[in-house]
């Protein structure tokens, strides 16, 4: 599992010219799974996300989580995370987990965050359109394989 969280001070997701999630201070992230990801790993994965310390306290440091800011999330799925261009100049999707496997994954992802704060989403496998505004910027990426 991969994620891509950016802080943002806000965020919009547009599918077929209609809002499909929209937030204010936060972070978007970009999720992607791979065949070996399961609801556990989604589990811990939440928690790791919410827990994360990247909003500044009085003193500049970034010492608070999006829990102590009272953020919300914009998630989008994001299966071109697991893109493999080692060969030739087309990416590869191989190791991005089926839609079928995925699909509820993101979704069952989505619940566990909402167990902590507001989420918003986009809409799985849909031609979206994301605007954001990258507070920092801050960009972090989460890879399952490198930190659970």
């Amino acid at each position: 599992m991969k994620v891509v969280i950016q802080r943002v001070s806000r965020a919009s997701c547009t599918v077929d010219g209609q809002i499909t999630g929209k937030i204010e201070k936060g972070y978007m992230i970009l999720v992607g799974f791979c065949q070996e990801d399961d609801e556990t790993l989604a589990e811990r994965m939440a928690q790791k996300i919410v827990k994360c310390r990247i909003f500044e306290d009085e003193q500049g440091k970034m010492n608070r989580s999006i829990l102590d800011v009272n953020g919300s999330i914009l998630s989008i799925s994001q299966f071109t995370l697991y893109a493999n261009a080692k060969k030739g100049n087309r990416p590869s999707f191989i190791e991005a987990a089926r839609p079928e496997k995925a699909e509820p994954l993101y979704k069952y992802f989505n619940e566990q965050l909402a167990g902590y704060v507001p989420v918003e989403t986009g809409i799985f496998g849909a031609d979206m359109k994301v605007e954001l505004i990258n507070d920092g910027p801050i960009t972090i990426l989460f890879d399952s394989k490198e930190m659970l």
